[in-house]
């Protein structure tokens, strides 16, 4: 039956218009933004995933901040170590020469005070930002460790998130090497003798000190380089979920066009329908 009041054809070609524009404006968002799912209502599960995802990797971004700064300190205090090793032992050489009888053993003890002296002002020069390895304690306010955060755990999907630090004492160089009062001051072959035993001593607590910063600053660095390729990873999984696949949106954007056409062609062509119906009433 054909009626004047009712067009079924016309309204199934609207119904059809009007999804294939919907499809077609998601999709030219989807080209324009970047984005497959942008806002909640695209995927709400995937955008939720996404957005916590994006939460800890602006977390991982501030760590390897906080790890350079970490990485610099570590630094500045291991190489400090180092020349104070190598400091003590041009001491240690000056004091061996001082075994003989035949030497000035007060221009050896002149020397050896300058080296001290070196030693002690190595020490205290060893800070970054104020904070020193080397000193009794790091920032002058009886600390005697440095906390770097390393990592965020979370605890499930949206679960709960904990802090992970990698401790980092003070090596004390300030006491254990304290040579200006220490160490014996050589006149002799006696004393220099005893001043032997006692820079050994002092060299071997030094270069333990070195060794255990040199260690620290290689578990940064892993660490550091480990929270970089976490970082991208992350970045590439929410890029996986959320971005536009190009290729796949241009191709479904010519055929959205194709099909918006076909359906202007088939509303124009129901809408002509009832007037067919005047050649009944000629």
């Amino acid at each position: 039956m054909s009626s004047i009041l009712t067009n079924n054809g016309a309204m199934v070609a609207l119904q059809t218009l009007k999804s294939v524009n919907d499809d077609l404006t998601d999709t030219q968002n989807a080209i324009s933004t970047g984005k497959e799912i942008g806002t909640a209502k695209d995927n709400s599960a995937v955008w939720a995933i996404s957005k916590t995802m994006e939460s800890d990797i602006a977390g991982f971004e501030a760590i390897e901040e906080g790890l350079a700064v970490g990485e610099a300190t570590v630094a500045v205090a291991s190489a400090g170590a180092e020349q104070i090793v190598e400091k003590l032992t041009e001491i240690k050489e000056l004091i061996v020469s001082a075994q003989s009888e035949n030497v000035d053993h007060g221009k050896i003890q002149t020397d050896i005070t300058s080296k001290v002296e070196q030693v002690e002002a190595i020490i205290s020069a060893a800070q970054f930002n104020g904070a020193n390895l080397l000193a009794s304690d790091i920032d002058g306010n009886t600390t005697t460790q440095m906390g770097v955060l390393a990592s965020l755990d979370r605890v499930g999907a949206g679960g709960a998130v904990s802090a992970v630090e990698i401790t980092i004492a003070t090596v004390d160089f300030e006491s254990s090497l304290n040579l200006s009062t220490s160490l014996t001051s050589i006149t002799d072959t006696t004393s220099a003798a005893s001043a032997l035993g006692e820079i050994e001593t002092y060299l071997q607590a030094a270069i333990t000190g070195a060794a255990a910063l040199g260690a620290s600053a290689a578990r940064l660095e892993d660490q550091s380089m480990f929270v970089a390729d976490l970082v991208d990873s992350m970045t590439l999984g929410v890029s996986t979920m959320t971005d536009t696949n190009m290729e796949e949106a241009s191709a479904r954007l010519s055929a959205l066009q194709t099909q918006q056409e076909l359906a202007v062609q088939s509303l124009t062509i129901a809408n002509e329908a009832p007037g067919s119906l005047l050649q009944l009433f000629r």
